[in-house]
């Protein structure tokens, strides 16, 4: 990893910034806290300053990845359409952010940082933004939907989504399968979840 440079205070944004360039990299496993200290040129105690282990680290890495992801969801929320135009934009948010940035989006979806008693605070906000945004697609798609319904089409959704990546970044599709299709299996999958056309 390149030499970085912060600016003096704002050690901790840096060490963020860093860790999330190597976890884009190399998933999170490529994250240490040691080599992250001789990157930036403090000593191996400085980042304990703001963080309390390399697990703490990885979780402001993926608070950040949640705020990111945020962000274009509400871009996607406010773009112009009727529902079912925006939950069709939230969904294809996901599907190229889960493509564009695959060792984020693991840390996020797939480690157990969520899954901790109690989860580390610093994910708490953003995580459960990103759900109350994807539902808040759901309901603008299905406006006449009761709370049920919504809710029973937000868990096939999430469900699909990240069952079809899960399986696609691990390798488990055999090219028979999708085979000549490429694109079009993503926006299968996607209508699939949508339970939309």
């Amino acid at each position: 990893m390149a030499k970085s440079t912060y600016h003096h205070g704002d050690l901790a944004n840096a060490l963020v910034k860093a860790a999330l360039e190597l976890v884009e990299q190399g998933g999170a496993e490529a994250v240490s806290l040691r080599d992250l200290t001789q990157s930036l040129g403090v000593s191996r105690a400085a980042p304990y300053r703001h963080f309390e282990d390399r697990d703490a680290l990885l979780a402001a890495v993926a608070a950040r990845g949640f705020e990111d992801l945020n962000a274009e969801y509400e871009a996607a929320l406010a773009a112009p359409g009727d529902g079912q135009a925006v939950l069709y934009a939230t969904a294809r948010v996901f599907f190229g952010f889960a493509a564009r940035r695959p060792g984020l989006y693991r840390l996020m979806f797939q480690s157990d940082l969520l899954n901790r008693s109690p989860p580390p605070a610093v994910l708490i906000p953003p995580a459960d933004r990103s759900y109350r945004l994807v539902w808040r697609a759901i309901e603008a798609a299905f406006p006449d939907a009761d709370e049920a319904e919504v809710k029973v089409r937000a868990l096939i959704m999430v469900s699909t989504s990240h069952g079809f990546l899960a399986l696609d970044q691990a390798g488990r599709f055999k090219p028979f399968m999708y085979e000549p299709m490429t694109d079009e299996m993503v926006e299968a999958v996607m209508r699939s979840a949508m339970r939309v056309g």
